[in-house]
């Protein structure tokens, strides 16, 4: 194999997809449009997979697509194309065109007035290319895999992978907003197998920065793997019954998760929120803070502005327990005749308040319950608030954990577990776009045994 290294996106391709940004926008207005939004993302990688220190997979992508929005007399057309040659921008425009004359207007549609808009772009020191070749990171994926199968119960590996890439994210609009910012993604990752006692066990461990120097070792994701894996073996059923429990961080931000999606202003407008009207209520306890930090440098989901060229800002959502705001992209708002937050997109870097006490430390303040390490299932209704998941992880006696556990369910309301929320820990994980500590919830409904 050729040594090789891969093209990663820099300011002079940044330069070259604006150009090609405004071009749209010159096109849409020479076509008639009285609005038009234009968005172009390019993205450049690869990722190897090694399984039983073979390489299995070894993936190039080089990906670039745009979309543009036009809007005539509040009728709204979208084309999009992964072709950004001259001929193929200005078919895609006519395309837009031709849709937006036969869909009905909507007083909710088009841009947001220039004043509102992004006035600069903050560096936000998101990109950072990784010069390694692939022979190196099939390499350091051997390495990952090797540490996580160390041990003789691990009999089999669905492979430590690494991937690398950078980006590039470019917005217009007809109202004067022409900006673009370069990102980049690093990640490795290793997926175990174990046996004893003719049971066999799964896990996984991750990491993912913006850095690739702060990417925790291979040796240390693959020990973690298999730290992981071999801690479920001899998994039984819990008792069924009412217990307190703990969830991990990296099923805690998943509940994080849903009280984004049943603030965000799509659910709301369409009345499919339990949270609808709720704004101004308490739903947590009075200690609890809930915000977001999209301009934080560096982190995962930070991003100068939103999908409808406002910008990004910190803010709280919850605050001393109480709802104080939705998530709010531009058109939701206008649906529901409040202010746009910045949130087209998303949530960024959203978080909550983080107590002083590491996992160990909730355990014993549980005293006895049920840690929960990861859960399964789709049995969440944001129109309800209804929680019933498939969920694994270990049982808790006297504060200390007793022995895994699976194939058990919980539920509850997430209401009720928003203000049953007991502690939040210092343990908390920063790989996504929500940064979570353990959460301790009181009694939640587990059925097992």
């Amino acid at each position: 194999m050729n040594e090789t290294t891969i093209v990663t996106a820099d300011s002079a391709e940044l330069d070259r997809l604006k150009d090609r940004a405004a071009m749209v926008l010159e096109e849409a207005k020479r076509l008639g449009a009285d609005e038009a939004e234009v968005g172009i993302s390019s993205s450049n990688g690869f990722s190897v997979t090694v399984r039983m220190g073979e390489v299995e997979t070894l993936e190039f992508n080089r990906d670039r697509g745009f979309s543009v929005t036009v809007f005539c007399q509040q009728r709204k057309g979208t084309a999009s194309s992964t072709d950004d040659s001259v001929e193929s921008l200005r078919e895609t425009v006519a395309a837009a065109m031709t849709i937006a004359q036969n869909t009905r207007a909507d007083e909710c549609n088009g841009l947001a007035p220039a004043d509102m808009l992004a006035r600069e772009v903050p560096e936000l020191d998101l990109c950072h290319p990784w010069e390694i070749t692939p022979e190196e990171a099939i390499e350091l994926a051997r390495e990952c895999e090797a540490a996580g199968r160390s041990d003789p119960r691990m009999v089999n590996s669905e492979g430590a992978s690494l991937s690398t890439g950078t980006g590039i994210r470019v917005y217009g609009n007809s109202n004067g907003f022409l900006g673009g910012y370069l990102s980049g993604m690093h990640s490795r990752s290793c997926i175990l197998v174990a046996e004893q006692d003719g049971q066999m066990q799964r896990d996984y461990w991750y990491d993912a920065r913006r850095r690739p120097e702060e990417l925790e070792p291979p040796e240390a994701v693959g020990r973690h793997a298999a730290r992981r894996t071999l801690a479920r073996l001899g998994a039984t059923r819990p008792e069924t019954g009412s217990f307190p429990v703990l969830f991990a961080p990296e099923v805690a931000s998943g509940l994080l998760g849903h009280l984004a999606g049943a603030i965000s202003g799509n659910s709301l407008y369409r009345k499919a929120s339990f949270l609808l009207d709720r704004r101004g209520e308490r739903i947590f306890p009075e200690w609890v803070r809930i915000h977001e930090r999209p301009l934080e440098p560096g982190l995962n989901g930070s991003a100068p502005f939103d999908g409808d060229g406002l910008p990004t800002r910190n803010q709280d959502f919850v605050r001393d327990g109480v709802l104080e705001r939705y998530a709010l992209g531009l058109y939701a708002a206008r649906r529901l005749k409040m202010e746009p937050t910045g949130n087209a997109g998303g949530m960024r870097n959203l978080s909550i308040t983080a107590g002083e006490e590491d996992q160990a430390a909730l355990l014993k303040r549980m005293g006895n319950g049920v840690l929960v390490t990861e859960v399964m299932g789709q049995g969440v209704n944001l129109v309800t608030g209804d929680y019933s998941r498939g969920a694994s992880g270990f049982r808790v006696e006297d504060g200390e954990i007793a022995g895994p556990v699976e194939e058990f369910t919980i539920a509850g309301h997430l209401g009720e577990m928003f203000a049953g929320l007991q502690a939040s820990g210092s343990d908390v994980d920063t790989r996504g776009k929500i940064h979570c500590g353990s959460l301790l919830l009181s009694e939640m409904k587990v059925a097992g045994t």
